[in-house]
């Protein structure tokens, strides 16, 4: 992994820890609530996004190597599993990581972090999109 991204909380520290991150929440809802191909997801939330921020915000810092704080104060993490009750196929995926993809090039991270990131951050975006197929399939 370059620059030992993944490991301890180098990703964290290359996000620029909370801070880096509340600022990448921060855009990725920007995009969330202007891009054209992000209106079926934004949907999916209500008017206030503010704890779907901080939520989003908590668990990436925890996800990305920093201070795990997520579970005293929302309880256990289960991605599939709070976004059980939405319908996701690839299109809300694919919509979902546009957002995160645009939000991640606002950032001043090295282009390797972005890389890496955005690499990572699909698999619990894909992981989401199979657990809602697998849900209505049975």
């Amino acid at each position: 992994m370059s620059d030992g991204y993944g490991v301890g909380d180098a990703s964290y520290r290359a996000a620029g820890g909370r801070d880096g991150i509340a600022r990448l929440v921060e855009r990725f809802y920007v995009h969330m609530d202007t891009l054209v191909e992000a209106r079926g997801i934004r949907a999916m939330h209500g008017a206030d996004l503010a704890a779907v921020r901080e939520k989003l915000a908590v668990f990436l810092c925890a996800w990305l190597g920093g201070p795990n704080d997520y579970r005293a104060r929302f309880g256990p993490i289960s991605i599939p599993g709070m976004h059980a009750r939405f319908a996701i196929d690839a299109p809300e995926r694919d919509a979902w990581l546009t957002c995160m993809a645009r939000a991640v090039d606002e950032q001043p991270w090295a282009p390797a972090f972005k890389a890496y990131f955005l690499r990572a951050i699909a698999v619990p975006a894909e992981r989401v999109r199979v657990a809602s197929v697998m849900r209505r399939a049975e």
